[in-house]
């Protein structure tokens, strides 16, 4: 593959961030890997005011380590490649934020909230793990026919968090009645991925797939977010 792209991390960097080590090595890896060079911007999401700040990407990135800045970039970047068919990918807290501007902008939650930040919301979305999922690693299992076990090439797979936030339980009936589709569960059936239908790419892990690169491991799902931009880059053009 001959396409160079340019992938837009929206986040704020810190390289005492074990993810934000991992996330140029992952982006190299599958440079190589697929014989494309990619370019990437770690974009703060304080700058990120319009959705001119990120539309100038082949695909966007929502990285670990939350609270961001500025939450309303973090969720503009976000919607804007949701809406405009931009390749996505968000780990961590970019999966947090995923849903909880899918929450806000398709179900119309205006109150949707992060209860890491808003600890007495009235609709709180994202609470509170049982158990903090700080530097351990588990199984995950895959929905057959999903676009993360296609990116594996199996059913399951073991990955590592950093994380103490995930998605309320009480709205997962009605997150995923439409196109968002819960597509990755552990073992005690809690959603660890989703995806949303009918767009090229959008796939957010509350797991760091990143991290497998610190292992000298291409990861496969960044992997497949960097083939999906590609395709998505040629078909329209960008």
């Amino acid at each position: 593959m001959k396409h160079d792209i340019r992938i837009g991390l929206v986040g704020d960097q810190n390289n005492t961030v074990p993810a934000h080590v991992a996330i140029p090595r992952a982006l190299a890896m599958a440079s190589g890997f697929l014989k494309c060079p990619i370019d990437f911007d770690w974009i703060p999401t304080e700058e990120i005011s319009t959705h001119e700040r990120v539309a100038e990407y082949n695909g966007l990135w929502c990285v670990p380590a939350s609270p961001y800045r500025s939450m309303d970039g973090a969720l503009r970047a976000i919607k804007w490649a949701r809406e405009n068919g931009r390749p996505f990918l968000g780990t961590c807290g970019g999966f947090q934020h995923a849903i909880l501007e899918y929450a806000r902008s398709v179900l119309g939650w205006i109150d949707a909230d992060h209860a890491e930040t808003s600890p007495h919301a009235t609709r709180p979305v994202i609470t509170p793990l049982a158990c903090a999922l700080v530097e351990t690693s588990d199984t995950i299992r895959f929905r057959a026919g999903s676009r993360i076990a296609a990116a594996y090439g199996r059913l399951e797979a073991t990955e590592g968090y950093r994380c103490r936030y995930g998605l309320n339980a009480v709205f997962q009936s009605q997150l995923f009645s439409d196109r968002l589709r819960a597509t990755a569960k552990d073992a005690a059936g809690e959603v660890r991925a989703v995806e949303l239908e009918g767009h090229p790419f959008f796939i957010a892990t509350l797991f760091q797939p990143e991290r497998a690169a610190l292992e000298n491991r291409i990861p496969p799902l960044i992997a497949a977010f960097v083939t999906a931009t590609i395709q998505n880059k040629v078909a329209e053009g960008i």
